[in-house]
């Protein structure tokens, strides 16, 4: 019989108990794996806490304010004009955040710009949906705003009256959407960009910031709707609110880094312009000009050309002059009516190219003359067009067409 008390020098080795044909593992063994297991689990707990604990510590720039630093919110920033505006902010200092959902605008512009600008804390973009509200007041409640410069919207008229909805639902109530996250995290500025077509068809020329709107498309009305809102809230806050109804853009940046390229599927509605360009490049087998039955001098639309550099120009000079508790309206253009066919002509001349012209019946919610006063403009924020020459302004936007002949894909060797 073996002593009950008797000591082993080695370690039993670990084995299975047979028991009536059937093998049990031993305790001793079964105790060590989960053993092992539980010390696996510690460990990745304490991974979790401190990944957790660094993230925590990481504070971004945006979510801060710091003196002598302006951060603005640019809503459609990779768009046409929220993308030159963008530009132009950056190059004059400010922070910039873009909100965009890509449907009209490009992340190829945003790249460039975050190449231009590749400091921390310069620029981000923001993929989202303005129509989302939880999705706005948390980017809101993220980033410590100064400013909002309001561009995103769709902006076509002929679309808007074949999908009047659409227009109301972008630009009215998104733009509420902005405003009630403004007012819930005390943002105080908002810069908006408005459009001449609040005014409709004025019987007097040129257009005054007093001239009665009545707007006769969906774009123009949605646009006004947002406007009489901003105006309302403005009466019960101090807020700074500037209004900016331009006219027709045209033009891209000069050095030659950004400019339009339109989705695909909307060139039959996009600016004259793009169609121009299309027709000189030979995606489109020629340029459709819709009315020629206007009372105008030679039966075509006239309207007032602003060039993008100059647009931005006064969005910046309007966000430097706005004051708590105030609201500035004004009209941005040259104050100069250029009809479609001098239009053409001068796209004729910058492309070099006898673009073939069909002319068609009017497209429903145009008017004939549209053209501004820009007296207030200039009094209160000092700003006058400078590129106002149409040929000229039409070909540094064809240059940037002949390079990026897939927009902003692939770009070719800048041409002449």
């Amino acid at each position: 019989m073996q002593s009950i008390g008797r000591t082993r020098t080695q370690s039993r080795p670990s084995r299975s108990v047979n028991l009536g044909g059937m093998d049990y593992p031993d305790p001793k063994r079964k105790r060590n794996f989960v053993g092992k297991v539980a010390l696996a689990a510690i460990l990745t707990t304490v991974c979790i806490l401190v990944l957790k604990k660094s993230s925590f510590n990481y504070t971004s720039p945006f979510s801060l304010r710091e003196q002598g630093v302006t951060h603005v919110l640019v809503t459609g920033g990779a768009g046409y004009i929220g993308s030159h505006a963008t530009l132009r902010l950056l190059k004059d200092g400010y922070r910039v955040t873009i909100v965009d959902n890509l449907s009209r605008g490009n992340i190829g512009a945003v790249k460039i710009l975050q190449e231009l600008f590749p400091e921390r804390g310069r620029l981000q973009f923001i993929y989202a949906d303005l129509g989302d509200a939880k999705a706005v007041n948390k980017i809101f409640s993220e980033n410590a705003f100064d400013a909002v410069m309001h561009f995103a919207a769709v902006a076509y008229v002929g679309e808007s009256t074949m999908y009047p909805l659409k227009y109301y639902h972008n630009i009215t109530s998104n733009t509420l959407v902005v405003l009630e996250s403004m007012a819930r995290h005390d943002v105080r500025t908002l810069i908006y960009s408005s459009t001449c077509a609040t005014y409709g068809e004025p019987e007097k020329m040129p257009i005054t910031e007093e001239t009665t709107q009545v707007p006769i498309n969906p774009y123009g009305k949605a646009k006004k709707m947002a406007e009489d809102m901003i105006l309302d809230f403005s009466k019960t806050s101090d807020m700074a609110v500037m209004i900016l109804r331009y006219f027709n853009v045209i033009g891209s940046d000069p050095e030659g880094r950004l400019g339009e390229s339109p989705p695909p599927e909307l060139r039959e509605h996009g600016r004259i312009s793009g169609a121009c360009f299309d027709a000189a490049r030979g995606i489109m087998p020629g340029l459709k000009v819709k009315g020629t039955d206007y009372k105008t001098h030679d039966g075509t639309c006239i309207r007032d050309y602003i060039d993008v550099t100059d647009l931005v120009d006064a969005h910046v000079k309007a966000l430097e002059k706005a004051e708590p508790g105030k609201v500035g309206i004004y009209n941005v253009g040259t104050g100069k009516g250029r009809s479609v066919k001098e239009f053409v002509e001068a796209c004729k001349r910058a492309t070099g190219v006898a673009i073939k012209v069909d002319y068609l019946p009017r497209r429903p919610g145009d008017y004939a003359e549209v053209y501004s006063d820009p007296t207030k403009i200039r009094n209160e924020l000092n700003w006058t067009a400078r590129y106002t020459d149409l040929q000229e302004s039409l070909q540094v936007a064809w240059r940037w067409q002949k390079a990026h002949r897939d927009g902003y894909g692939t770009p070719s060797v800048m041409a002449s």
